[in-house]
């Protein structure tokens, strides 16, 4: 071999050793190929798990189908394969491997029944009770002759003068009164009397001037009830006539409250409902009331309902226009309850993926009602332990979309669900027992100043109940002590059974 290579020019060797090494990397090269397409061959057929793969995809972006295995474009993931056939799919859900559930982290919960409490907090503020205001005006025309230095917002207690006026046609009426009853004529004296009162002359003034035979021309306006002076209108000089409005005296014992409510909330409340609110000026204490109207009308701008609601005010600490957070606790009541975060709103309608017990997964469709505390009441569509899916049921929504499977109506549900509970707790509404005392009986209802009912969370209070008609008011009076039963009907309490206490 070394003496043929000697015989080779320099040149020659050069070209004959460049050729080796061409022939050495193109052998290399192709048993590498060789040997890596075996083995890749049998990895691709093996890692599928699939008889026979329809495409294949990326979970994270389903509607995207790739027609050979390898790394998504989208995610740092291989692309996942999708398997024709399939038990799961077969029997109305989708399948999903058992690796990748864990993968995806896909968890249920089970529909169960439980009370739904859901409080709804909102902003109110406290107002002058509107039903115990009174326009002091006097009986007859005349000049003030003295005021009592009250102003406007003052305090005043029922009984507390506000002004003298001195009217002088009482006085010629009042010597004529005094000459007729002194001839003793008992009919021209009654004329006279009744002449006094036509001309706005209170009975105790005209039994004082029949005592004291002298003429009365000044009368003392008082104070027809306890409060604040809203408005005042009389100055010292003045004149004023017979009717017009000297002063407006305003009642907060107790107290309104009247609360803003959205009107998609509008259906909680009701009248006879307990509230309560927290005030920043008494941190840490909460008053208690009850509703007692709900107005009629919806605020355009805010679209807002007004509640009011009215609560006691010992010592008068509340005040008009204080700002409160208000909290209304809806009616009690039981309901099939799933998570909220399991419930799907596509925008046309509302779904959940039920977990099978033959294994898949399957979207049925469900009506929902109120909201609290992590938890949705379910109306009908689900029944009481059945498992939906709480976390990746978008995921699972979306291979179900892509595979055809079929919503399952809401009127297909399991028997036992929340539509038939829902209709037999209807039925059977909650009986509540207290007792009080009468404060006054109307042809229809009756209104009873009772004791704190702990199952409702109301305070000792006076509130009017409905009842079943006249008959069963019968025999009962202002002040008797009462025994009663009440439900919390939809337009608020009713008697359902009422004795005096004792019998």
């Amino acid at each position: 071999m070394n003496s043929a290579l000697e015989r080779f020019t320099p040149r020659q060797r050069m070209y004959a050793a460049g050729l080796g090494i061409a022939l050495v990397s193109l052998l290399a090269g192709y048993g590498l190929s060789t040997l890596g397409g075996e083995s890749g061959g049998g990895d691709a057929a093996t890692d599928t798990g699939c008889e026979d793969v329809l495409y294949w995809y990326d979970p994270m972006v389903p509607d995207q189908r790739f027609d050979e295995p390898g790394k998504s474009p989208f995610m740092d993931m291989q692309l996942v394969p999708k398997c024709a056939g399939g038990d799961a799919q077969g029997a109305g859900g989708v399948s999903i491997d058992s690796t990748l559930v864990q993968n995806f982290g896909i968890r249920t919960a089970e529909a169960e029944y439980g009370v739904l409490e859901p409080e709804i907090s909102v902003t109110g503020t406290l107002a002058y009770n509107g039903s115990e205001m009174a326009i002091v005006q006097p009986r007859a025309g005349g000049y003030v002759q003295r005021t009592y230095g009250h102003a406007p917002q003052d305090l005043i207690a029922r009984g507390a003068p506000i002004v003298d006026i001195l009217v002088p046609e009482w006085g010629g009426a009042q010597n004529e009164y005094l000459a007729v009853a002194a001839t003793g004529d008992e009919a021209l004296t009654r004329a006279a009397r009744e002449r006094l009162r036509l001309l706005g002359m209170p009975d105790s003034m005209i039994a004082s001037v029949a005592r004291s035979g002298r003429p009365q021309t000044i009368i003392t306006v008082t104070a027809p009830q306890s409060g604040a002076i809203t408005s005042l209108g009389v100055r010292p000089g003045m004149t004023v006539a017979a009717g017009q409005s000297l002063a407006e005296i305003s009642g907060y014992s107790p107290i309104w409250l009247e609360a803003a409510v959205p009107e998609a909330l509008a259906g909680n409340a009701r009248v006879g409902q307990p509230v309560s609110a927290t005030l920043t000026a008494f941190p840490g204490e909460r008053f208690a009331g009850r509703i007692i109207a709900i107005l009629p009308s919806a605020q355009d701008a805010s679209r807002t309902i007004t509640v009011r609601a009215a609560m006691p005010n010992p010592g008068l600490r509340l005040k008009p226009g204080m700002f409160a957070q208000v909290m209304l606790a809806p009616e009690r009541r039981e309901a099939l309850l799933a998570p909220s975060e399991a419930v799907i709103r596509t925008g046309e309608r509302t779904l959940v993926m039920i977990a099978q017990e033959g294994g898949g997964y399957r979207p049925a469709e469900i009506r929902i009602g109120r909201e609290a505390n992590g938890r949705t009441e379910v109306l009908a569509g689900l029944a009481a332990g059945e498992r939906v899916v709480t976390s990746g049921q978008f995921l699972l929504d979306s291979e179900a979309s892509l595979a055809g499977i079929d919503v399952r109506p809401v009127d297909q549900a399991p028997s036992g669900a929340s539509e038939d509970r829902g209709s037999d707790d209807a039925d059977e509404p909650q009986t509540y027992r207290a007792t009080g005392t009468i404060e006054r009986i109307n042809a229809n209802s009756v209104t009873l100043r009772h004791g704190p009912v702990p199952a409702l969370e109301w305070p000792a209070m006076t509130m009017p109940f409905a009842s079943e008609g006249p008959e069963q008011l019968r025999g009962f009076a202002r002040g008797d002590r009462v025994s009663f039963t009440f439900v919390q009907a939809s337009t608020g309490p009713r008697i359902v059974s009422i004795r005096k206490t004792g019998q």
